[in-house]
């Protein structure tokens, strides 16, 4: 049977990226909001574009949100872009009074004020010892918040914009990357086909 990667949408994300991505690195994939289907599928995308709030709301009305909880906690691979990594955490400042999924121990805050964003364009990253799926090199950025500093029991691949904040978050076979691999050229290309083939893939 061929693998499965499913698609989890937000009602926000730019899904057509995120498929072309995955398709030249051999992937196939389907779109779905079936939290069944997410429960079985080898692997799932969540990517986001948009604001956290309504994403968040989206996942809990349809039930992916705690499809997605369980699927986290157990360290099967799953794919958290951009918004999606910060709907894992507890809250953003983009949303006062609205609660994410809480598996990452952190809250997502806006870059200073002096800094002009959203922040567009390529950023060095530069992954540690322990990650697996996450290597150094240049990716693509757009994004006005972030997480500032590194989450315990998370590997944490880190880069700079008016000071230090996570690019990426690795735990078990789940990756979550600030960047977007579908936007990154042949860096994202790499973190796309490591994760539909394993850490070790090319």
């Amino acid at each position: 049977m061929a693998m499965q990667v499913q698609i989890v949408p937000t009602g926000v994300a730019n899904l057509a990226s995120v498929q072309a991505g995955l398709r030249r690195v051999g992937a196939s994939s389907t779109i779905g909001a079936d939290p069944d289907a997410a429960r079985r599928a080898d692997r799932v995308v969540l990517p986001g574009v948009g604001a956290f709030a309504p994403a968040i709301e989206q996942l809990r009305q349809s039930g992916l949100a705690q499809a997605l909880q369980e699927r986290v906690e157990q360290g099967r691979p799953t794919l958290c872009v951009c918004l999606g990594l910060h709907l894992l955490c507890r809250s953003s400042e983009e949303s006062p009074g609205a609660s994410g999924l809480g598996i990452v121990p952190a809250d997502v805050r806006r870059f200073d004020p002096q800094l002009r964003v959203p922040q567009f364009g390529w950023n060095k990253i530069v992954a540690p010892d322990a990650a697996r799926y996450l290597q150094s090199g240049y990716a693509y950025f757009a994004n006005s918040f972030r997480l500032s500093e590194p989450v315990a029991s998370w590997a944490c691949t880190m880069s700079d914009y008016g000071g230090p904040f996570v690019a990426a978050l690795e735990r078990g076979d789940v990756v979550a990357c600030q960047f977007h691999p579908e936007l990154s050229g042949a860096f994202g290309a790499g973190v796309l086909r490591r994760f539909v083939g394993g850490p070790h893939a090319c």
